[in-house]
């Protein structure tokens, strides 16, 4: 049944912590991490910001007179918060079940060097954090069925789409839904369809989800739903208009998506010797301790260097305002001392994870604000 499924014979029950049970809000806390969900709203409102300077650059898609273009800004606004709360609902739910996965596979044990974790406290039961999970999953569905996936009934009208239903758009709900429970894998759910061996962050390509989802696809899809649902150009029938309008926000995706995938490569940094016994081929354990420090240094002279080198171009969207993120500079010193050349491991880097969501934060906020500013 499903409790049987949950656990397997040999972690039925969680292994218990010497310090005192905490409250049951400090427990789901612990469990869904909401102070990592930077990571995937962040780049959302960076999406919002690129999609109101790209009303801005191109008039002609709300209209091209001051009211319709003030309409689509208002109408922007709502889609963005309904964007981020899936996004963070993903998140979370990605959490709970890594915290899930991540102990009746063997990764967290006693010996776990990172930051607590509530199903190997023995302070929530895999069934209760799975539970979590579906609960958080089944919401973010509705908000996909509800808000992301339809077309607009205007555009239907127009003439300017033949679908009811945004196909690049089911592929990103439904795929988020499924990079959820497959990141760590697991007997649940996937084991119910023959599918649980199967796991991104076990399988080495837990970066590479990370750049993609927390930074392409959180950056790129707020200008995304607005050129399709608001603008009615169409997906599929309207190409090359539409990669035309969304080449400035997927370049300024690539440097988000370098400091979201650092988060992931310095928490498998510390914890790849824990990973070694559990399974858990992580680049870290696959390619060693030192391309993982310099994948980090890479992502970080990547995302800076990618600020001067737009500035330098010829493109009509560049302002000094894409320089603003450099101001994030001197965050990233101390951070690659400690991970890129210093010495530090194990639990010394814990401070270092939420260093690398600090920096990925504050860029998107500098960058916000120069899409805000820009052309003004």
């Amino acid at each position: 049944n499903f409790s049987n499924l949950l656990v397997n014979s040999n972690s039925i029950t969680a292994m218990k912590g010497k310090e005192p049970k905490p409250s049951t809000f400090q427990i789901w806390k612990l469990a869904a991490r909401p102070h990592t969900l930077t990571a995937s709203v962040a780049p959302v409102f960076v999406g919002y910001a690129l999609t109101l300077r790209l009303i801005r650059q191109n008039p002609v898609l709300c209209g091209g007179d001051d009211t319709s273009c003030n309409n689509h800004g208002d109408a922007l606004l709502p889609m963005t918060i309904q964007f981020a709360a899936f996004a963070g609902l993903i998140q979370i739910s990605t959490n709970l079940h890594n915290d899930y996965a991540d102990f009746v596979k063997g990764a967290d044990t006693d010996k776990r060097v990172g930051q607590a974790r509530a199903t190997q406290k023995g302070w929530l039961t895999p069934y209760e954090t799975c539970r979590g999970c579906v609960v958080c999953l089944m919401v973010s569905l509705f908000i996909g069925m509800q808000y992301l996936i339809p077309t607009n009934g205007q555009c239907l009208d127009s003439g300017a789409g033949s679908r009811s239903a945004d196909p690049i758009m089911v592929f990103i709900v439904l795929s988020s839904l499924f990079n959820a429970v497959a990141y760590t894998g697991g007997p649940f759910p996937l084991g119910y369809i023959g599918l649980g061996n199967i796991s991104i962050g076990y399988s080495g390509l837990g970066d590479l989800f990370v750049f993609l989802y927390f930074g392409i696809v959180a950056t790129v899809s707020v200008p995304y739903l607005y050129v399709t649902k608001t603008a009615c150009v169409s997906p599929l029938d309207d190409t090359t208009k539409l990669m035309q309008l969304l080449q400035y926000p997927f370049l300024c995706s690539i440097p988000i998506g370098f400091l979201a995938t650092n988060i992931i490569v310095v928490n498998n940094l510390r914890d790849r010797h824990t990973d070694i016994h559990a399974g858990k081929r992580t680049m870290a354990v696959r390619f060693g301790a030192t391309f993982a420090k310099m994948e980090y240094l890479l992502f970080v002279v990547g995302s800076y260097a990618f600020c001067v080198y737009f500035w330098l171009s010829e493109n009509e969207y560049v302002r000094w305002t894409t320089l603003l993120p450099l101001l994030s500079f001197p965050m990233s010193i101390p951070q690659l001392k400690a991970v890129a050349f210093g010495g530090k491991d194990g639990q010394m880097l814990n401070d270092h994870v939420g260093g690398a969501a600090k920096l990925q934060l504050v860029y998107c906020i500098l960058m916000t604000c120069g899409c805000l500013i820009a052309d003004t």
